[in-house]
């Protein structure tokens, strides 16, 4: 790879001068003593990188999480190290697990106390330790020589294969230290285009034989809606998913379907098609917490197609198969779609399930509600950033996505309070679109200091509080199981529209489903950043559970 040009500059410098060069428009963050060199070089550079500033590590770290989740881009963010560092823990480990590229730019105390346990500021025992359990990668950078060549490779283990956070690091000095850099192009990131002939053909002679096949996605397909749609319309297959594959396939489509359509159509399918998902859904869910393919509710055979071998052996299929979700659906449609006969009664089937499904929703109440309405007044590309809520947990069924990452997710985490925060980097990673969050009183706390950075940002996000003045899932669950007076579920909150009006925010209280339709139609009219609080009653709550258990 030759160097763009050679110049003496600083590590800070060459660290900020590579993520140009690697196309990064934005980075979030704090500055403090051991990466004010990246930060000087941030502000430098500003014509050509805005900087986000938070008003907590954890939430610079979210926000990259929902810059990189709704673009499929890399997010990157740059705290102190040590306690800094450690405040961003919730948000690598949402990174890992859900399989989304950011980036942690971060410093080291002085070289030469490294390992000697002085007690420098901010000091670990390890840092590179603790963050190589919920990276890809975790490294050092000695040099400012050595940056161009350390970032790039961070960008492409972080795109290769499964995505996932990449940490980097530099010791305060040498990160001040000025050198002669030799600035690299940006990485090319080769994908392994290549399918086993052999595994496409296998999945296909059991395809061949099913008569109702089913297709569930992951976020490993948000790349191949075109593909997966194509293989769904040959096989006349429903395609639902969970969390992280909501959109692939538009649930306004007559064969996309909600995760309960899904349920209701799965148990009497043949083969079930997984498609860049761990399956959670249908065997940790669905059926039994061991995950068996065997299980009499499941269809006889499983079919999975995953970029990362492992994921073969964590579930084992029928028939696997190594690849990009793309081209590995492409290639079984290529081998379908001249043989495959579907039975002439499936899509009245699925218009069915569909229909039924719909109608049962309706039950979880008020928030089936209040997500029609959002629904209703959110345009089809916009973003709808979910919570560890009530109507967060309902917006995994009730509530219809049209396009590819327009549901933001935190996954299989299940963080509380990522929810606002990751929406922030989604509104500015996607300035032109309307963005929403929907969380509850008790998560919506853990970040509500980055109202501050909204404010002073100008970032246009639409906040919806669903106050109940509890964590309802922790007081539902302690009364229903325990039979006593829930501990530390009851919540006294502030005023959450003063608190909103407090950072020169536009606030809203509203108490049922027409007052917030007007409220949001106002909100997204406005175009600023905007605070809407809806009163709920905890007692007149439906739990949305059994929808996502499927034990109805």
């Amino acid at each position: 790879m030759e160097n763009l040009s050679k110049k003496v500059m600083s590590g800070g410098e060459a660290i900020v001068q590579s993520l140009l060069n690697n196309k990064v428009d934005t980075v979030f963050g704090i500055p403090g003593a051991q990466t004010y060199p990246i930060f000087d070089a941030l502000s430098r550079m500003r014509s050509r990188i805005r900087t986000v500033g938070a008003r907590h590590e954890q939430a610079a770290a979210y926000m990259a999480f929902g810059y990189a989740k709704s673009t499929g881009k890399v997010g990157v963010y740059s705290v102190v190290p040590g306690p800094g560092v450690l405040n961003t823990m919730a948000a690598l480990c949402t990174a890992w697990g859900a399989n989304v590229p950011i980036l942690c730019l971060t410093g080291q105390i002085p070289r030469e106390a490294i390992g000697k346990f002085r007690g420098h500021l901010h000091e670990l025992p390890d840092q590179i330790a603790t963050l190589e359990t919920l990276t890809k990668w975790s490294v050092r950078i000695d040099r400012a020589s050595d940056a161009p060549e350390i970032i790039n490779e961070a960008f492409k283990v972080m795109m290769s294969g499964r995505p996932g956070p990449v940490s980097v690091e530099m010791c305060w000095d040498d990160m001040a230290q000025n050198e002669m850099v030799g600035l690299l192009p940006a990485v090319e990131i080769e994908k392994n285009l290549e399918i086993n002939k052999n595994e496409i053909e296998q999945a296909a002679k059991i395809i061949q034989k099913s008569k109702s096949p089913i297709i569930l996605v992951g976020s490993g397909a948000q790349e191949a809606s075109k593909e997966v749609l194509e293989l769904a319309e040959t096989l006349q297959a429903p395609v639902g998913a969970f969390r992280g594959g909501r959109g692939v396939v538009s649930e306004d489509h007559y064969l996309g379907v909600s995760s309960v359509a899904a349920h209701d159509l799965w148990r009497d399918s043949d083969v079930l098609i997984g498609i860049g998902t761990r399956l959670e859904m249908p065997y940790m869910r669905w059926s039994n917490p061991l995950g068996a393919v065997t299980n009499p509710l499941a269809p006889p055979h499983l079919i999975r197609i995953d970029i990362d071998p492992i994921e073969m052996d964590r579930l084992v299929p029928h028939a696997g198969i190594v690849g990009d979700a793309a081209v590995a659906a492409k290639a079984l449609n290529s081998l379908l779609k001249s043989v495959y006969n579907p039975k002439p009664e499936r899509q009245l089937e699925i218009a069915k399930a569909n229909d039924w499904a719909n109608e049962k929703v309706k039950e979880v109440k008020p928030h089936a509600e209040y997500l029609s309405v959002i629904r209703e007044v959110l345009p089809r590309d916009g973003f709808f950033v979910e919570e560890i809520t009530q109507i967060g947990f309902t917006s995994q069924f009730a509530f219809p996505v049209y396009e590819p990452r327009t549901y933001v997710t935190c996954g299989f985490q299940g963080n509380l309070g990522f929810g606002f925060q990751a929406a922030l980097g989604v509104k500015v990673a996607n300035p032109d679109k309307v963005v929403i969050s929907v969380t509850g009183d008790g998560g919506f706390m853990f970040g509500v200091q980055e109202l501050a950075t909204a404010a002073q940002e100008g970032i246009g996000l639409i906040t919806i509080v669903m106050n109940n003045s509890a964590f309802g899932n922790v007081r539902r669950d302690m009364r229903r199981i325990y039979k006593g007076k829930p501990l530390g579920s009851e919540l006294l909150n502030p005023d959450f529209k003063k608190l909103a009006e407090a950072f020169n925010i536009k606030g809203y209280c509203v108490k049922n489903s027409l007052d917030l339709k007007t409220a949001l139609t106002s909100a997204i009219s406005d175009g600023g950043p905007a605070l809407i609080e809806v009163k709920v009653d905890k007692n007149l709550e439906k739990s949305p559970w059994k929808y996502i258990l499927m034990n109805y």
